[in-house]
């Protein structure tokens, strides 16, 4: 009959480092590989396509009201909602363009203190029972103090501190596109910007809902006009990749449970 022998300490401690090392090179050798490949290379730009074949594009759903047929006076060549006599300069059907404005310049600025105290106290005694009291001192070590049998005392304490101190500063125009026009008049507009400088892009994306009432005569709407807002502004290059933590460092501060 054979036995095995329990792994050792050190042992186990081993093999959990190489199982972590194996899980992180795994995660990151289908984006290392990639990378590798453009060492020495500027990276590319997206190109031109359809927004609504990207793989992040889904069609808006919204509850729409009735759908009303539209008025049609006799012998007039003016189209309702139009801002010019002969032609509607605005954005108003699926593949016209549109600027978006996104001015923000947000300050909060938000601080709470907590604080909580308290202290309970409880004594109990039994100065009777049934004349039995005085065979207490048989049954418990040491004399027995009827009248002082329980006493519970308890005390807790807490503190909270929170402060919260955010500026934020953003001033962009971008040209989005009509991708769809929904059944009440209002329109999903999505735009994309990409901009290389050496080796370093900046991407630009906006998309929401918006209403033709709220397009300027000079076809721009501001970023607030926006329902289901969605702005992101970010990079990808040299620059942004050493300002991230390597691929182990995130995963370890995944699994770490301290």
């Amino acid at each position: 009959m054979t036995t095995t022998k329990p792994h050792s300490p050190k042992r186990s401690r081993a093999l959990l480092l190489a199982c972590t090392a194996l899980a992180a090179l795994s995660l990151s050798a289908c984006g290392a590989g990639e990378r590798l490949s453009q060492v020495g290379k500027a990276p590319g730009l997206s190109g031109i396509d359809n927004p609504t074949h990207s793989s992040n594009y889904t069609p808006v759903s919204m509850p729409m009201p009735e759908m009303r047929p539209q008025v049609r006076q006799a012998n007039s060549l003016w189209s309702m909602g139009s801002r010019a006599f002969f032609k509607d300069q605005r954005a108003s059907q699926v593949g016209d363009l549109i600027t978006v404005i996104i001015e923000i310049a947000d300050n909060a600025q938000l601080s709470n203190t907590t604080a909580r105290t308290r202290a309970n106290s409880e004594d109990a005694g039994l100065t009777g029972l049934f004349g039995l009291e005085a065979e207490l001192g048989k049954v418990l070590p040491d004399a027995v103090n009827p009248g002082n049998l329980l006493g519970l005392e308890s005390g807790s304490s807490s503190t909270g501190t929170g402060t919260i101190n955010r500026r934020e500063a953003i001033n962009l125009r971008v040209a989005a596109v009509v991708a769809q026009k929904l059944p009440n008049g209002n329109m999903v507009v999505y735009g994309k910007q990409e901009v290389r400088v050496n080796f370093e892009v900046r991407e630009l994306i906006v998309g929401g809902i918006i209403r033709p009432e709220d397009i300027s005569s000079t076809n721009t709407i501001d970023y607030d006009r926006l329902a289901e807002a969605r702005i992101a502004y970010g990079g990808r290059g040299h620059i942004t990749d050493v300002q991230q933590p390597r691929y182990g460092q995130q995963v370890m501060d995944i699994i770490m449970p301290f």
